[in-house]
């Protein structure tokens, strides 16, 4: 078999069989075809080669640009040197801030334009130009075509164009008119002058007079207020809150309007704060004093703070006063605050501090409580009451006690779902306690059974946090809550719901913040140095055996008195006595057969006690205690207290009792 000759097909344009058709005989002489021919480009075509940009750093032609440009602003033929040189600075700082500018303005000059100027330029030295008067004299100054318009008028300057549209910008959140911001939330703008009126220095003349008139104007009645700022020319006062009218009076009566504000910081989302009142409750209001982010920063101020310093009313688009000092921050000096540790970090003990609740020979009830259940700084106490067995009497009595023998303490009433006029009563108690000592600091925050739940809880949060931030700075704080119970109950609507439901519809989480509350009574320990000898250098022991050390930091602490309702049906309240039963160091029980008999104080001895009381009383006195509660164990609860109540009114203190006691059991023997 002969072999496969291999072809290949001709690609000749005259050639009859590649092509398939007879071809002319004029083009037979033809094109060869390439045999593989090459791909189209992909993409966008090709741009064109950039033209060459003049080198930047030719003097000559800087030389020329400079000249063409005063030209065209001035509508001259020629310029002075004079005129160059009061340009140059000008130019050669904008032509270094836009280089890409200099290649565009080189080649749109003409070149036969250039030489003349160039000429000109150098020529300059030995002739002056004279410039037509229609210039523009600021904008020749200025060596700047953005500062002058072509027809000489003056542009307005960029830095205000930006300011007026900051200040008309619709989404800006500074504008008054933006709707998605909370207005007593919503910060003030900020002030670009500065005050220039004279503040008088803390504690110098001026403040505390601006700070008597503050505290005189804050105890007057509303009414009071009205016929005051009658008398008061062109003042319209029928639009004011209480607070605001009493700012306003005070500006108009203190020398260079100076206003002295106080109230409890609470800081917002946005970093800014506001000033709470107490006699509001420490709920939102248009009367609050505004505080700044460069103030909240500056002395490291936190939620729950004291501020107190001087303010300044509001200016045009402000809503509220502002505070421009702060002086005082919880009582002390502002510095003193930079160095305080967190009350998580503080060391908590046992209480070791008693509060003598002795006030008055005729008050048995809190003489019991001194002997049986007392009370130390940094006690958890729990008052566990029946209805209608006398708790808010008793919490009105501690207080009068507290304040009578512990002057130092800071006192916080904190009513909770309670009855206005028990809330009006408890405010005039405390308010003749301060009346009778001006150095003692006691309020009364209340929230009333017709306040929403969300209210109660709010309250309660404002309380905690002042009292936090106090006892970090060496105080002690004592905070008498009525109710424990009341205040579960609030926090069990409010929080959201967890499912997971406990016996009486009680949620799991709600106890949680109560809990929170109570827990954060504590004594904090003092900072000790060495140990304590004698005279005989013998180590001084305390009565329950530990050795005496050296005060060095006498830290403070925080008492909770708080009262749980028991007996009343709701197993509700079963389960929230439950929940805290246990928690406290001290508890208080009143019978409820005692208070039905009008056996005043209805107090159970045996199940009423104190942990670790030996802290808090003398040997001598849990002697003398203890044999007094084993030789009433067989009489009723009636009779027990009708012998206390005997023996306590023929004995006009509790230590003449005691000796009396002691005698008694010394005859016994």
């Amino acid at each position: 078999m002969a072999p496969i000759k291999k072809t290949t097909k001709s690609t000749h344009l005259a050639d009859q069989e590649s092509t398939g058709m007879e071809v002319p005989a004029e083009l037979r002489e033809g094109i060869e075809l390439p045999v593989q021919a090459e791909p189209a480009p992909e993409g966008k075509p090709a741009k064109r080669a950039p033209r060459a940009k003049a080198a930047k750093n030719d003097d000559e032609k800087k030389a020329n640009r400079k000249v063409e440009r005063i030209k065209e602003k001035n509508n001259v033929q020629e310029v002075s040197a004079e005129k160059q040189a009061d340009t140059a600075p000008v130019e050669t700082a904008k032509a270094e801030k836009e280089p890409a500018a200099v290649p565009a303005e080189i080649s749109a000059v003409p070149a036969a334009e250039t030489a003349p100027a160039t000429d000109s330029a150098q020529n300059a030295d030995g002739q002056q130009a004279e410039t037509q008067a229609t210039a523009d004299p600021s904008a020749a100054q200025d060596g700047t075509s953005e500062n002058a318009s072509a027809d000489g008028q003056q542009r307005p300057q960029q830095k205000e164009r930006f300011n007026k549209y900051d200040k008309k910008n619709k989404f800006n959140k500074f504008d008054k008119n933006n709707r998605n911001n909370n207005n007593n939330n919503r910060p003030q703008q900020q002030e670009e002058q500065e005050d220039t009126v004279p503040m008088p220095d803390p504690d110098s003349e001026a403040w505390c007079k601006a700070r008597d008139c503050w505290a005189k104007y804050r105890k007057m009645t509303m009414s009071d207020l009205q016929e005051l700022a009658s008398q008061k020319e062109n003042l319209d006062f029928r639009r004011y809150r209480k607070q605001s009218l009493g700012l306003l009076l005070q500006s108009l009566e203190n020398e260079n309007n100076i206003v002295y504000a106080e109230g409890l910081l609470e800081v917002t989302p946005q970093g800014h704060g506001f000033l709470r009142n107490t006699e509001f409750n420490y709920q939102q209001g248009p009367d609050d004093v505004y505080v700044s982010q460069n103030l909240i920063r500056r002395f490291g101020l936190k939620v729950g703070d004291t501020v107190a310093g001087l303010a300044r009313p509001p200016r045009d688009g402000d809503k509220f006063y502002a505070l421009r000092r702060v002086d005082k921050v919880n009582f002390d000096d502002p510095e003193k605050i930079k160095r305080r540790v967190a009350f998580e970090y503080l060391t908590p003990i046992h209480p070791n501090e008693k509060i003598n609740l002795e006030w008055d020979q005729d008050e048995l009830t809190t003489r019991v409580m001194d002997l049986f259940s007392p009370i130390g700084k940094g006690q958890r106490s729990i008052i566990l009451a029946p209805p209608r067995t006398g708790k808010t009497i008793l919490l009105q009595n501690m207080t009068r006690a507290i304040a009578a023998n512990h002057p130092e303490c800071i006192i916080m009433v904190l009513l909770i779902d309670e009855r206005p006029e028990e809330v009006t009563e408890m405010r005039e108690i405390v308010g003749k306690l301060v009346e009778k000592n001006p150095a003692l600091k006691a309020e009364v925050v209340a929230s009333t059974f017709d306040e929403p739940p969300d209210h109660h809880a709010r309250v309660a949060t404002m309380v905690l946090e002042k009292a936090k931030r106090l006892v970090e700075q060496q105080k002690d704080v004592v905070v008498l809550l009525d109710s424990i119970t009341r205040f579960a109950r609030a926090n069990n609507v409010v929080i959201p719901h967890s499912g997971k439901i406990l016996s009486g519809g009680v949620d799991a989480m709600a106890m949680q913040f109560p809990k929170k509350f109570f827990g954060a009574a504590r004594k904090i320990a003092d900072k000790l140095g060495d140990f304590q000898k004698d005279t005989n250098g013998q180590m001084i022991y305390t009565s329950a055996g530990e050795p005496v050390r050296e005060v060095i930091q006498k830290n403070g602490s925080l008492t909770i008195i708080g009262t749980a309702l028991i007996e009343t049906g709701s197993r509700m309240d079963e389960v929230i006595f439950e929940e805290f039963k246990g928690t406290g160091n001290m508890e208080l029980v009143l019978d409820r057969r005692l208070a039905e008999k009008r056996t005043w104080p209805a107090i159970d001895i045996f199940k009423s006690g104190t942990r670790k009381e030996d802290r808090l009383l003398s040997l001598y006195e849990q002697n003398i205690l203890w044999s007094v509660r084993q030789s009433m164990q067989n009489d009723t609860e009636n009779g027990i207290m009708d012998k206390l109540i005997k023996w306590m009114k023929q004995y006009k203190s509790n230590a003449d009792l005691l000796e009396f006691l002691r005698k008694a059991k010394d005859s016994v023997r």
